[in-house]
């Protein structure tokens, strides 16, 4: 399994940098031949189902997940966990909200599994997580994100 962290800081307020992190949407806007279905009707909340079809046609695959945790911010920070169930990546991703000052500190961790990729492949699996979902969370908080 590999393990990476993402953090960064927005001036936007907890309220919308969670409204944005939690856009499963819109978290395939830019990533290549990627795209959501959202599966379950109304708001994201706890129980969402959304799958992430990577792919062109046939040839390609499916990262479907779960929200096994909904928790906005409020007083404190908001919490979101997805559990992911595909038959290739399997996992989990948290998505943390931190008020801080008049904006939002934003924390990213996710554990990402490929199955049939040996483990001595981790550190290259951590690695291209960093910089996919870096460059998504930087532009999902829009100009606003820093390091």
């Amino acid at each position: 399994m590999s393990v990476f962290r993402l953090e960064r800081r927005t001036d936007l307020t907890p309220a919308e940098a969670w409204r944005r992190v939690t856009d499963w949407r819109a978290h395939a806007v830019d990533v290549p031949l990627t795209r959501v279905r959202v599966l379950t009707p109304g708001p994201p909340g706890r129980g969402t189902r959304f799958t992430a079809r990577t792919g062109v046609g046939p040839l390609g695959f499916d990262d479907p997940m779960t929200v096994v945790c909904w928790e906005p911010p409020g007083a404190g920070p908001g919490v979101c966990r997805l559990e992911k169930s595909g038959r290739v990546v399997l996992g989990w991703a948290e998505i943390a909200v931190h008020p801080e000052g008049s904006g939002a500190r934003v924390t990213w961790v996710e554990e990402l599994r490929v199955r049939g990729v040996p483990r001595w492949c981790d550190p290259l699996l951590a690695l291209a997580g960093r910089r996919v979902f870096g460059r998504e969370l930087d532009r999902l908080l829009g100009g606003s994100a820093r390091r």
